[in-house]
């Protein structure tokens, strides 16, 4: 298994999510920073990429570089993030000091860490997880971690402590939906209390911090292994030989049986994907070896981002195209489905708005373990949620301009449009939201993510047991009962909308007296108001035309409406915003979603959310 997720993107993460919520510390402590940073002069880690002046590469591995501090601070003081803004600013500081020390200019500090806020203790931070006593809470004495992430972390058993960190992650998440930081207190805690070698162990802040560690030690410490295997292969061959060839056919025998059993029905899935779906596909089946060339091993360098069910990977083909690889985590029975499904649906369309399927491929064997992978266009500009900067890895982006979101809606608009209308059956996407919008080096949007649409049947909609989405896009009817249509896609089309033109979030915690505020809900409430300009970003404010930006809210609102008899379908819709058919006056809304008699509803949706397995957007021990 190759070492694929790093702390990095998670504390990119992290970024925009304090400098949203801010900071909940006491401003009169001691200004000195409590972490000893002399490791950031004697660890060997790789300054090239900050040598190279290359911005996302330098900025991933000062954060990881910072991140071993943190896990040490939270080894020593059991408190995951510092006390104050103060104390922040200093480790920062001093932070630079030390990169100067190792030849890398201390201007990177400010341009990597955009807030000092960022590190500051923060009630809101993974439903409210503050301190090792907090995490034993939520968590419980022993979690994968504790049982994954000790010792020597190499070869499978680095593997082995980031499924681990998946694992716990995804526990946390169900406990807190709207934390994008839970990733990020899971890899301090594996390495800061978990490993006792510590995070100043080099094995350590490689395999669960993602620290990129130079060639030259590793080359060294590789060769020094070597050595040793040698020399232990020379005093006790002669004494194993015998027993090797009096029980090697026996025991290679009963491993090739249990081997057999475990994995008949993965080899069963592979068979009748390859007979039944592929040739009905067009999709190209990949090697294995291919997707490694391509990505070169799956490598740090290499990662891009997080999905809601597996990791993503920059690659290059042979014939020098540039692609994107989704390696999925959850091997069952329904990622099987959903896996299928996704090949079969994506690969029979094709459209500019909706994101090109190239290929898949299966492979199964004891180091790799289980893993499938899917094969995209490679879109460089990353998901509408990095740039809307909400869930993002937190790296510099300019704000998305007034044209820019103009086009983004009506690209997406388009996309569903044909999946709605332009083919038969018709196709239902299930999981529109800002994590699945993905935009190329010109900021034209595709829809991505087809693991859970569905096929109509003509005339009909579909009542489902199974509801999968993700809370805050999910259209009621469809939470509630059941019930898909394609106006539940026209929902969440709906919400996407509000959140461009606004930039707020989807679900709004921070009222935690008042109970989560969703967007339909505040931005309703401000155009009944008079106050529609409050429902437009500060920083396109002055750029569009009023009447033009008030006409994509009121569309959004309708869309996104409670009731369904009052939504659009997507085609109006689209004429609604391109000013081809008039909008209908806004019908009144029942009472808020956050209002006591709709707690059960809460309830409801947040349990299939924990249900889905699939970010965001998402950006691991990077997405």
């Amino acid at each position: 298994m190759e070492r694929t997720l790093s702390f990095c993107s998670f504390l990119l993460l992290l970024l925009a999510v304090h400098d949203a919520l801010g900071p909940v510390a006491s401003a009169s402590s001691s200004s000195s920073c409590p972490i000893d940073l002399g490791y950031v002069e004697t660890l060997p880690w790789n300054s090239s990429l900050c040598q190279s002046r290359s911005e996302g590469g330098c900025c991933q591995t000062l954060l990881s570089l910072f991140g071993v501090g943190l896990a040490q601070y939270l080894r020593e003081t059991s408190m995951f993030q510092l006390p104050n803004l103060t104390t922040s600013s200093s480790c920062l500081s001093e932070f630079g000091t030390r990169l100067a020390a190792r030849s890398v200019q201390e201007s990177w500090v400010p341009v990597c860490f955009n807030s000092s806020a960022q590190f500051v203790v923060n009630v809101s931070s993974c439903d409210g997880i503050a301190s090792v006593q907090d995490w034993t809470a939520k968590v419980g004495p022993i979690s994968p971690l504790d049982t994954s992430c000790k010792g020597d972390l190499t070869g499978t058993r680095c593997s082995q402590c980031v499924q681990a960190g998946l694992q716990v992650s995804s526990q946390l998440s169900r406990l807190a939906p709207n934390s994008t930081d839970c990733f990020y207190f899971a890899v301090l805690y594996a390495a800061g209390i978990v490993n006792e070698l510590g995070p100043g162990d080099v094995t350590t802040a490689n395999c669960i911090i993602g620290l990129p560690i130079s060639s030259t030690t590793s080359k060294d410490s590789d060769h020094l292994s070597k050595r040793n295997v040698l020399k232990l292969v020379a005093i006790f061959l002669g004494a194993l030989m015998g027993v090797l060839l009096a029980f090697g056919v026996i025991v290679l025998h009963r491993k090739r049986e249990r081997e057999k059993k475990r994995n008949g029905p993965h080899e069963e899935f592979v068979n009748g994907f390859k007979s039944s779906v592929l040739p009905n596909s067009g999709a190209k089946w990949f090697r294995f070896s291919e997707l490694e060339r391509a990505t070169n091993r799956f490598s740090q360098g290499n990662f891009i981002g997080q999905g809601a069910s597996g990791l993503v990977y920059k690659g290059t083909l042979s014939d020098g195209t540039l692609v994107a690889v989704k390696q999925i985590i959850d091997i069952d029975t329904e990622g099987d489905e959903e896996f299928s499904n996704e090949v079969e649906i994506i690969s029979k369309i094709r459209h500019r708005n909706l994101l090109s399927l190239r290929g898949c491929c299966v492979t199964s064997d004891d180091f790799r373990g289980k893993r499938r992978y899917l094969v995209y266009d490679y879109m460089s500009n990353g998901s509408l949620s990095d740039n809307l900067s909400i869930g993002s890895a937190g790296l510099k982006r300019n704000a998305l301009t007034w044209p820019q979101r103009k086009k983004i809606i009506l690209d997406v608009a388009k996309g569903l449009a044909y999946l709605h209308d332009g083919i038969k059956p018709a196709i239902y996407h299930r999981d529109i939201k800002a994590t699945n919008i993905l935009l190329d080096s010109d900021m034209n949007a595709s829809v991505a993510d087809f693991g859970l649409a569905k096929q109509s049947r003509e005339g009909q909609s579909h009542l489902t047991t199974r509801v999968a989405g993700t809370y805050g896009y999910l259209a009621p009817e469809y939470a509630l009962y059941g019930q898909l249509t394609e106006k539940s896609d026209v929902y969440s089309f709906g919400v996407v909308i509000l959140e461009i033109m606004s930039r707020r979030k989807v679900l709004d915690t921070s009222e935690l007296n008042a109970g989560p505020l969703l967007i339909t809900d505040w931005v309703y409430k401000q155009v009944k108001s008079g106050n529609v300009e409050e429902t437009f970003d500060e920083s396109i404010r002055e750029e569009g035309p009023r009447g033009v930006m008030e006409r994509f809210v009121h569309v959004g609102i309708l869309c996104a409406h409670v009731m369904v008899a009052f939504r659009p379908t997507i085609a109006e819709a689209l004429k609604m915003l391109e000013g081809d058919i008039d909008i209908p006056r806004l019908p009144d809304r029942p009472l808020p979603l956050s209002h006591e008699s709709f707690r059960s509803f809460s309830s409801v949706t947040s349990s299939t959310r924990a249900g889905r397995k699939s970010s965001s957007s998402h950006g691991p021990f990077n997405v």
